[in-house]
């Protein structure tokens, strides 16, 4: 009867223990809501007339009254360690078969890139993208924020895509905690293509998290540096 027992509080306790693991995992790894691109018509294009859209996001360097940061369906925690994040998703959602032009309006601090690929713009429209309407390829590698990378799924059949653009830092000077946050980001805007529908995920390049050479915690957390894109 003993062992009865104790078999019965083992299997108990281990129901609980994968119960707690469960929702431990849900509450960190869900998908925050998702952001759809607005339409925007069509446009001219070397591919011929293609229907367009536009997505904008902004890059904070932490939480604050104005902008309380990620919570919904993602782990919230790094809100009161004042991670930066991308704002209002980064869960998005793009139609096929057109051109998508992205406005990102960077308020963080930066740095250096490990390595300078990333401080340069790759698969945009014309390999070009803008800051504060300045049309450029690539920024100083000692000064960037962060990136907006979009990487294709390991050994998919979908379509390929990849981008990859460098949002200039404002300086440490310029930025800091404080709240309100400064009234002039860097404002970068880049175009790119769709194909046929496929889902892909996307991340920064930037060490700008915790943990292993910076890139653990928020760094691959949805909600914050980490996302998803569909396209649809």
């Amino acid at each position: 009867m003993k062992r009865l027992l104790v078999a019965l509080v083992s299997v108990f306790l281990g129901a609980g223990l994968v119960a707690a693991v469960a929702v431990f995992a849900h509450a960190t790894s869900g998908e925050p809501p998702l952001l759809v691109a607005t339409p925007t018509g069509t446009v001219s294009t070397p591919m011929g007339e293609m229907n367009s859209a536009s997505l904008e996001l902004q890059v904070y360097p932490n939480n604050s009254d104005q902008v309380p940061g990620p919570s919904e369906g993602v782990n919230a925690l790094y809100a009161s360690q004042g991670w930066p994040f991308y704002w209002p998703s980064t869960t998005l959602q793009v139609p096929a078969n057109s051109l998508i032009t992205v406005t990102i309006k960077q308020y963080d601090s930066g740095g250096r890139v490990f390595n300078n690929y990333w401080a340069k713009v790759h698969g945009t429209v014309d390999g070009t993208m803008t800051v504060n309407g300045k049309t450029v390829t690539e920024v100083d590698p000692t000064r960037v924020a962060h990136t907006f990378t979009v990487h294709q799924y390991p050994e998919s059949g979908q379509p390929y895509l990849f981008l990859s653009v460098p949002l200039p830092d404002l300086g440490g000077n310029a930025v800091g905690n404080a709240n309100p946050y400064v009234s002039d980001p860097k404002v970068v805007t880049f175009s790119f293509m769709t194909g046929e529908p496929g889902s892909y995920v996307w991340n920064c390049e930037f060490p700008c998290g915790d943990e292993y050479q910076e890139f653990g915690g928020p760094m691959q957390q949805r909600g914050w540096m980490s996302g998803t894109l569909e396209v649809v």
